[in-house]
């Protein structure tokens, strides 16, 4: 399988893909951070692998001779809290740590966010190393630099840029995700045809069987190309200042919102974008910016790999607006939103009238 490298200047990196290849890890990170000899390394999870996937990477830095700390964190989008970042600085501490440590986050999105932030705040930065073993870590949250942890009223409000000296990636690890932690996984996937790329929507389309029964050949060009989209984004605007990144964020304005009022954990992230993947197809389409098929097509996709595409019934409208407007692409008040003019191609748009969101919430 391809290695999609990152081109970031000195902050560049590859993301390896393949199967059955978590024991290589230490010898990776090695080649990533250019050391001659073995350092320390705090490998971080929760406990739903401690015994499995991080056990394997830890094993083989110890068999390298690694100073290993471990790390466990509870599963669930509570441990990225800065209660939880506490913890880790006490683990580095403890090892001890020092500017050449390399924090190994082996897990989900949580895992990679929290422990991420974790190295990214520690002495200022140490190096981090992502070993994601969730789909929807493997095409999103792993690559690109963003960490961060939750504040109560907002999903990743307190977060930094901290690229990775590498990523890994283990396709054989989707083989054990519980089953709605890999269609979560399938929601961003899918966003990256809507986003970026017609023919590979296309071929998600032709490969329904292929997802839902986990081909791994099937899986093995889903991951490698969501990569490959996601670098192309990342290595124009790494840092979200030219707004060419924002489109990575379509149906996230209504996503988030979702997340954080169903209580985080309640409403899997990939679930919650799923449905707002409709919500802001079905508002582009109020715009007279695409037809109702492109909104069809995506409903129809989402629902063949068993994600939602409805809101849950509880929070008002305008309790949903409030908390979109914490969101990081509002400025000034209003509301700025990802939508697309055909399948493949979005635009941020913004000054969107209040009472076309209500209709679309309603």
């Amino acid at each position: 399988m391809p290695t999609v490298h990152v081109s970031l200047a000195h902050r560049s990196y590859d993301i390896a893909i393949g199967h059955g290849i978590l024991a290589e890890t230490s010898a990776r990170c090695r080649g990533w951070c250019g050391l001659d000899e073995p350092g320390s390394v705090l490998v971080v999870t929760d406990s739903n692998l401690v015994d499995s996937h991080a056990a394997t990477v830890a094993d083989g830095f110890v068999s390298d001779g690694w100073l290993v700390g471990r790390h466990v964190l509870e599963p669930g989008e509570p441990s990225k809290s800065l209660e939880a970042a506490r913890t880790m600085y006490d683990s580095l501490v403890e090892l001890p740590a020092d500017r050449g440590t390399l924090v190994v986050a082996v897990g989900g999105g949580v895992v990679g966010d929290a422990a991420g932030f974790v190295a990214a705040t520690y002495a200022r930065g140490i190096p981090l190393v992502g070993v994601p073993t969730t789909l929807l870590a493997q095409v999103d949250s792993s690559v690109g630099g963003k960490v961060a942890v939750n504040h109560p009223r907002a999903k990743n409000l307190i977060g930094a840029f901290h690229q990775p000296s590498g990523v890994l990636i283990d396709i054989g690890t989707l083989e054990s995700l519980p089953e709605r932690d890999y269609r979560s996984g399938l929601a961003e996937v899918i966003k990256y045809g809507v986003i970026l790329d017609a023919e590979f929507f296309d071929y998600l389309e032709q490969n329904v069987e292929g997802l839902n029964g986990r081909d791994l050949d099937v899986l093995g060009h889903v991951v490698a190309r969501s990569c490959e989209l996601k670098a192309q984004i990342v290595e124009q605007d790494e840092r979200e200042t030219t707004g060419v990144r924002a489109v990575l964020n379509y149906g996230h304005t209504f996503a988030h919102a979702h997340e954080a009022l169903a209580g985080y954990g309640e409403l899997l992230h990939g679930e919650a974008v799923a449905i707002g993947m409709v919500q802001a197809s079905r508002l582009a389409e109020k715009l007279g910016r695409i037809d109702a098929l492109t909104t069809r097509r995506q409903v129809t996709l989402l629902e063949a790999v068993g994600l939602p595409v409805t809101a849950p019934r509880g929070p008002a409208a305008d309790e949903i607006i409030d908390r979109m407007l914490l969101d990081k692409k509002t400025a000034g008040g209003r509301l700025k939103f990802v939508l697309p003019t055909r399948m493949g191609h979005v635009e941020l748009v913004d000054e969107v009238d209040e009472a076309l969101v209500r209709d679309v919430l309603a």
